[in-house]
């Protein structure tokens, strides 16, 4: 390894026993609990535990420290909860699809999910039995919201504490590998929500077993800091990258809040970890990276390593402020002049690019305008847009849904990788809401901190769903109850992806020469993107006919609603 002498965790060596090491360097002594015999560790001058012994697969195990015995942090599996004893897990008996060698990134259409709610069971072998569907429908990469086990059965993902074990009510680790095979047997990628900025609030192991895996002088919203300058920490988590890459072959990671990865202003470490999972796309695989970042850091995406793009918000704020007309929040900056912001993000991507914004006290971004349109991933809506609002209501339940059809319309046949938030692609009602399962003091305060959130249901805080409700949980499932029009938003999703493949994904893939917006009044625009095998041109309008297309594009696509939103799209030889 670059950095640590060890990995973390157990690993099987080619002669069926295990290495099995952590890092504790405050604890004097550590032993292996493995199913009822206790053995000593070693311990080197780092500050590792380690130790080589003969077990077989699914044997339980942990570390005693002190009198406790706690988890492996890097455990595969648990025989229980995340305080339960740890199971040996052999990757190697995993099965894959072994002729699968990943999509280009050009060719990405992203349909982010929840497992827990994504169907009635809640399971991987459930989700993975509708893959094909959605394939069939023109989807080409899922999204996964975080599978790191949490506290208790059901929540959105973001609280783990665990991020190399499966969370168990969503399966196996045999349950996640079969889910990845029949993905790429459909010709879908499979990307990873990683959460590598904080961990949960309960059941995180490592602040018992090794508090110097943080700094304490440090804190982001979630506690105190991850100490990213240490090098195990860095292994740490580079090493769960590289499970999901490699053991499980996934085809990428989105990667969570990157901008609370290290100090203010740290791209390093992103840096380092592309640098790192490089050595996978010479074995013929294609991998992709993608971040989250609310700094609006362009530098370090570029076509030179894994890092493909970032999710792009302003995209969203500004179709969301220009259909609800809403200014509450981080959406203020956007609600001055939302259709401006539009023009600018189809023209550069983001729309904060470092220069004086309203509302904003600190300019934040770089400028991104450099950077091709498949460095950003674009969303009408996602779980995080969706989940923080106080009841949760999905973009169509909040305006006119013939208005909604055709920003979706434009979202998929755009050059930016669009993703759909599960049951978008149907047009789906039903709420995204924010669930936890936990108990106790603490689920008080989780219930009365979203209580107090909102500033506008300040006359009617219980109208805010309970997090910890179980109804709030079932009342999350995009598919339980179809929308009355979900077949017209299916065949219109079906549509314009059929458009995309035809047309769009192969000018993407041919390389990007420039692009032009112009705003032609206040609430129409026209966008060309240049490639070296021709030109794409949009044209959209919030009132009345959408701009006629440029004489020199034949038009491929036209849609009108009736409340007067308008689009426009053509195909042109290159220039």
């Amino acid at each position: 390894m670059e950095h640590g002498k060890r990995a973390w965790g157990a690993t099987r060596r080619p002669d069926g026993a295990w290495d099995i090491a952590t890092w504790a360097p405050s604890a004097e002594g550590v032993a292996l609990v493995l199913d009822e015999a206790r053995h000593s560790m070693e311990r080197d001058a780092e500050g590792w535990h380690h130790i080589r012994v003969e077990a077989a697969p699914g044997a339980r195990y942990g570390f005693e420290i002190g009198g406790r015995v706690f988890p492996d942090p890097a455990s595969r599996r648990q025989d229980g909860g995340v305080a339960a004893r740890s199971v040996l897990v052999d990757p190697g008996a995993l099965i894959h699809h072994a002729t699968w060698t990943g999509r280009d990134w050009a060719e990405a259409v992203i349909l982010e999910l929840h497992v827990g709610t994504f169907t009635a069971q809640g399971t991987l072998r459930a989700a993975a039995e509708r893959l094909h569907g959605l394939a069939d429908l023109g989807i080409t990469a899922i999204g996964l919201m975080p599978l790191a086990q949490f506290e208790g059965e059901r929540g959105w993902g973001y609280d783990g504490v665990l991020p190399y074990a499966i969370h168990p009510a969503y399966g196996t680790p045999d349950d996640m590998a079969a889910f990845v095979r029949i993905a790429h047997e459909a010709g879908l990628m499979v990307l990873i929500d990683a959460v590598y900025n904080h961990f949960g609030p309960e059941g995180d192991v490592l602040g018992q077993v090794c508090p110097e895996f943080f700094d304490a002088e440090r804190h982001t919203p979630w506690g105190a800091a991850i100490d990213f300058d240490r090098p195990e920490v860095q292994d740490f988590f580079i090493g769960n990258a590289e499970m999901w890459l490699r053991d499980y072959r996934a085809d990428g990671l989105r990667l969570d809040a990157v901008h609370q990865i290290g100090r203010a202003e740290d791209t390093w470490f992103l840096t380092r970890m592309a640098e790192r999972l490089a050595p996978l796309e010479e074995k013929g695989r294609r991998i992709h990276l993608v971040t989250e970042d609310e700094r609006n850091l362009a530098s370090y995406v570029s076509g030179d390593h894994p890092i493909r793009a970032q999710w792009n918000d302003d995209w969203h704020h500004a179709i969301h402020c220009l259909l609800t007309g809403e200014s509450a929040s981080y959406y203020r900056p956007f609600s001055v002049d939302p259709f401006g912001d539009l023009v600018t993000a189809m023209r550069d991507g983001q729309v904060d690019q470092g220069q004086p914004r309203p509302h904003q006290d600190t300019p934040r971004g770089e400028p991104s305008g450099h950077l091709p349109p498949d460095h950003f991933v674009n969303a009408n809506q996602t779980h995080d847009q969706v989940g923080n609002r106080a009841m949760g209501e999905r973009l169509v339940a909040l305006t006119d849904p013939a208005t909604a059809q055709v920003v979706h319309a434009m979202l998929l046949c755009a050059p930016f990788i669009p993703m759909l938030f599960m049951g978008e692609e149907v047009g789906a009602r039903a709420p995204f809401q924010f669930f936890t399962d936990f108990h106790g003091d603490l689920a008080d305060a989780v219930r009365q901190g979203r209580r107090s959130e909102f500033p506008e249901f300040a006359d009617a805080r219980d109208e805010i769903p309970d997090p910890n409700a179980r109804q709030t949980f079932a009342d999350s499932r995009p598919y339980a109850r179809a929308a009355e029009d979900a077949e017209d938003w299916r065949a219109l999703t079906r549509h314009c992806l059929g458009l995309r493949h035809e047309h769009v994904i192969p000018l993407l893939s041919s390389g990007w020469h420039g692009t032009e917006v112009d705003r032609l009044s206040d609430r129409s625009l026209r966008a060309r993107w240049r490639f070296a095998d021709g030109t794409l041109e949009i044209a959209f309008t919030m009132e009345g006919e959408p701009p006629s297309g440029s004489d020199d594009m034949r038009e491929i696509y036209y849609h009108k609603a009736e409340t007067g939103a308008g689009l426009r799209v053509g195909i042109g030889d290159p220039q």
